[in-house]
């Protein structure tokens, strides 16, 4: 792994614990799946986003059990419910009795569901079958995109990439009623908030959209609000960051790069083009947008600090 790499992949957990992103399984340490099968049981994910109801306490306690290593609890916590995370999640608990047939099973009878997929892909690695692990993750990206599913598999399968995706950074503050709330609170709020004709709500419901793996959606927030007011840097580069994708990241950077001409003095433009240029891996071309914007004023100039901050930490190790 050579230096650059190391600093990619150390500076991107930074990066992730500061936007709010949750970091992705780390499998793989070159390009290509290893062909030596991983020790132990595979993991479980789960997407709840911030549920609370009786079946997603259960397997949020069913998923810190397997993290664990009491997958035989976790097993039967699982079948307690009749999702079908909780049936993927089952069969991985089962490891290895009978995971993979299942979860091919479940792929034929459900070959749309992200969650199985996700998990179908990480039956097939441990079993040695790192084709057909990226056959399955590239089905949950493909067909079940609005998922925390979909998100991790691009992790999995797109590993020069920091984990998650980037995540926008608005350039003024949500309402201090809404920040004193508990997640599921705070969502409701900004989901009502969002119906009106309102750029900024939407923004903001399109942030938390983002920070749970809902890139689809979080798009469609961060699209009306640039309808809605098309002279907003907010607004155009949100709609901007919001089209970045592993395989095809030129469709946010074709819109970043016109909007930094636009507006030469919005920092959220220089801001958000460091960032993305993180994900590319371009960390010098990075320091200089992200130093370009700590001249334009607060507040994203104070964020650019704080990430070149961590940059400079990383880079000495």
């Amino acid at each position: 792994m050579t230096r650059r790499t190391r600093v990619l992949i150390v500076f991107s957990t930074a990066l992730a614990a500061a936007l709010g992103v949750v970091g992705g399984l780390t499998l793989f340490g070159g390009d290509e799946p290893e062909a030596a099968r991983p020790q132990g049981a595979p993991p479980v994910l789960l997407d709840l986003g911030v549920r609370t109801d009786p079946e997603a306490q259960v397997l949020r306690r069913a998923g810190q059990v397997h993290a664990g290593g009491r997958r035989e609890e976790a097993r039967a916590l699982f079948a307690r419910q009749s999702s079908l995370q909780a049936e993927a999640a089952e069969a991985i608990s089962a490891w290895p009795d009978g995971t993979l047939e299942r979860l091919e099973e479940l792929a034929r009878l459900h070959p749309r569901s992200g969650a199985v997929q996700f998990h179908l892909g990480l039956a097939r690695f441990w079993s040695g079958d790192g084709n057909g692990a990226v056959e399955a993750w590239s089905a949950a990206r493909a067909r079940d995109p609005d998922t925390a599913f979909a998100v991790r598999a691009g992790d999995l399968l797109f590993r020069r990439f920091p984990p998650g995706l980037p995540t926008f950074v608005p350039s003024f503050r949500g309402p201090a009623s809404v920040s004193r709330l508990d997640a599921p609170g705070q969502f409701a709020v900004l989901r009502r908030m969002a119906r009106r004709s309102d750029a900024r709500s939407k923004l903001l419901l399109g942030v938390a959209l983002q920070r749970l793996d809902r890139p689809v959606s979080a798009l469609q927030q961060f699209a009306a609000a640039a309808r809605l007011t098309p002279a907003s840097p907010d607004a155009r580069v949100a709609d901007a960051v919001g089209r970045f994708d592993k395989v095809h990241p030129e469709r946010a950077f074709s819109r970043l790069g016109p909007l930094a001409r636009r507006f030469p003095r919005a920092g959220t433009v220089r801001f958000h083009l460091g960032l993305l240029l993180l994900w590319l891996g371009d960390v010098a071309e990075a320091k200089r947008q992200l130093i370009r914007a700590t001249r334009l004023g607060p507040p994203l100039s104070l964020e650019a600090k704080r990430l070149l901050d961590r940059l400079e930490i990383v880079q000495r190790r």
